[in-house]
């Protein structure tokens, strides 16, 4: 009697695990297929006829998300060219998304270039801001990095990301004029 109690028990645990699993899955799956859905429908319609800024960005961003940087940049550029000169808050995105693009190539220049747009759009972006200080450091310009960060930790003091890097980049200075 007892043993079969302890098998039931068992069964009904391992069928809320499945069951758990299973759930998170189906999300998935369906999650998957709306974005592939999504990614498809723009594609289809932006190489047919010309669209707005809105859904050049949202073509963009979906395929950064598939790490396809290159395809990525040219959709963000039309994006670019399809913004009003009142738009300059989602200019300032657009500019932020097209350094990450650049950014994951590599291209540190470019994408320097592009923070740099977002942030005399919008100065106290701190996402761009916390890319900018990343792209610095990857370019080996730590003063400029850590400028950057202290930027960010101004306009946002919270900010985990520009404390962790500012605090990082802090020792590795100290640490580097020790040795000088």
């Amino acid at each position: 009697m007892e043993n079969s109690n302890l098998l039931l028990i068992y069964l009904a645990i391992l069928l809320g695990l499945l069951s758990i699993a299973a759930f998170f899955v189906v999300r998935q799956v369906i999650k998957t297929r709306r974005i592939e859905s999504t990614l498809s429908r723009l594609q289809s319609k932006l190489t047919k006829e010309k669209g707005t800024a809105q859904e050049y960005y949202e073509l963009g961003s979906l395929l950064l998300d598939k790490k396809l940087y290159t395809q990525a940049v040219l959709y963000l550029q039309q994006a670019l060219k399809q913004l009003g000169d009142d738009d300059s808050e989602n200019a300032a995105v657009v500019h932020n998304a097209l350094g990450y693009a650049y950014f994951a190539q590599e291209q540190y220049d470019l994408a320097i270039r592009n923070y740099k747009e977002a942030l005399k759009i919008t100065p106290a972006y701190v996402t761009a801001l916390n890319n900018l200080g990343h792209s610095y450091e990857r370019k080996q310009l730590m003063n400029q990095a850590l400028e950057v960060y202290e930027s960010a930790l101004a306009a946002e003091p919270q900010n985990s990301t520009a404390k962790r890097r500012a605090d990082s980049l802090r020792k590795r200075l100290v640490a580097t004029s020790d040795k000088s």
